[in-house]
């Protein structure tokens, strides 16, 4: 457990003595119940715990939080790392109505991209698309479920530069011998989401003791791995369900795939021409035209 999920577990054991008798059973509460108290609002946590909205507002601040949207913003932070893959799968169960479960998904897909447009700092991509285009070596990182987000990443980037070093590997001793020549002129580019790989976040430090430039596409700005990163940049994702929703980060990717390319456009065409006729060459695509037949 990182230091800000034990930070709310220490602030209600610290104010505990001193809290209300209504604010105690709250207190206990969370700390049993965290999984389904994060989706709870005020309203809803005091008709379960059998007090008014208001006490719970007050317990939020007693607990040293701005209101109670920044408790259950500390809420959430303890339940993405605290829940196992099936504790997140016994919760989905509970959450997901069956009968309409295509549009449930894509509803909250949809609402994760929303969430992501209104929050997503651009000059932090700006200055993420920079670094890119100026790295000698650039490193992209993503392991587990963020394996895949990388691995689309590396693709395209290997079309458009001829410096990319693609490193998913679990295998700690590997993934330190794909990167042990990261410098200060290189950027290496961290993908990591709940639950947080302890692989990423050690090659991030070690990057960052190499001076090299980070760039973190992670979940929040209080993510593990955005300690270590010179620009964060924060897709929403589904934080509790067995398969990670990952569309708002890799809309993100998509993003940065757009933008270097429009950077290096005459660059890029050279490349796209070439291996078009590669493709061509070595039959890579199926281009045949289907005779169409009329009855």
């Amino acid at each position: 457990m990182n230091t800000n999920t034990n930070e709310l577990i220490h602030r209600i054991r610290k104010n505990m003595l001193q809290l209300s008798k209504g604010q105690k059973l709250i207190a206990n509460y969370v700390l049993e119940h965290y999984e389904k108290a994060v989706y709870l609002t005020a309203a809803k946590l005091g008709i379960i715990v059998g007090v008014s909205e208001s006490t719970v507002v007050r317990f939020a601040n007693e607990l040293g939080y701005d209101g109670y949207p920044k408790f259950q913003e500390a809420l959430e932070e303890l339940v993405k790392s605290k829940l196992t893959a099936m504790q997140r799968l016994e919760v989905t169960t509970d959450r997901i109505n069956m009968q309409h479960l295509l549009k449930g998904v894509l509803q909250t897909d949809e609402e994760k991209i929303r969430y992501t447009r209104e929050q997503i700092d651009e000059e932090a991509f700006d200055l993420a698309i920079d670094k890119i285009l100026k790295a000698k070596t650039i490193y992209i990182l993503g392991v587990r479920s963020s394996a895949g987000l990388a691995n689309f990443l590396g693709f395209y980037f290997n079309i458009i530069f001829n410096n990319i070093k693609l490193v998913s590997t679990n295998s700690v001793s590997e993934m330190f011998e794909l990167i042990h020549r990261i410098d200060k002129d290189d950027v290496i580019i961290g993908i990591s989401f709940p639950r947080y790989s302890k692989t990423v976040l050690k090659a991030l430090e070690f990057a960052k003791d190499k001076e090299a430039s980070v760039i973190a596409i992670t979940d929040s700005y209080i993510s593990p791995i955005a300690s270590y990163s010179d620009c964060t940049l924060v897709g929403r994702s589904e934080m509790i369900s067995f398969v990670d929703s990952l569309v708002a980060p890799l809309s993100i990717i998509n993003a940065i795939i757009v933008a270097v390319s429009l950077k290096k456009k005459d660059e890029f065409a050279t490349n796209l021409e070439h291996l078009e006729k590669i493709w061509v060459e070595y039959e890579v695509y199926d281009d045949s035209k289907k005779e169409t037949y009329n009855n």
